[in-house]
């Protein structure tokens, strides 16, 4: 690829605006650690393999949640429905971290991390790579556990909204 003539980027602006066009499940991910209880609201987040079970997360660097991700090892990913659509707001803003978590019921997964309580489904995972690109690290994390709550409506963001989405 070193020989390739250099690309030019489209804009911030249309990158942005391309991705709010790019459905994406709501979840809620957590870490607790050296580095502190934390948690935020993200929806990129992905599968990369079964073989063994990884997700991958990226966590912009400069949230409020930013610096206990990049020193904890354990994640969960819990992926909300829409009775858990002010919590995804909450942990989506600028609210302190004690005040997030005392919102809701939370368990304690394999790994360590929060576990949402009545979250459409929950990934328990460890982190085994980190990966910084741009202002993002993207998380490699092995999943440890799953808890699944069959039947429960998720929500996904598009165009810069909440959407029930239910079997």
């Amino acid at each position: 690829m070193n020989d390739l003539s250099p690309l030019e980027h489209v804009t911030r602006e249309a990158f942005r605006e391309g991705m709010a066009h790019l459905p994406g499940a709501v979840n809620i991910v957590t870490t607790d650690g050296p580095g502190g209880r934390a948690g935020l609201t993200a929806s990129a987040v992905c599968s990369v393999t079964d073989e063994p079970p990884t997700l991958l997360v990226c966590v912009n660097r400069t949230s409020s949640a930013g610096g206990a991700f990049r020193e904890n090892c354990a994640v969960c990913v819990n992926t909300v429905g829409p009775r858990h659509q002010d919590l995804a707001m909450l942990f989506g803003g600028k609210t302190p971290m004690n005040d997030r978590f005392a919102r809701a019921a939370w368990t304690q997964g394999p790994s360590g991390a929060p576990v949402l309580s009545e979250s459409v489904v929950s990934f328990d995972c460890r982190v085994t790579h980190r990966h910084d690109v741009g202002t993002h690290t993207v998380l490699f994390c092995e999943v440890v556990d799953v808890v699944v709550a069959p039947g429960e409506p998720a929500s996904v963001y598009y165009a810069r909204a909440f959407h029930a989405v239910s079997l």
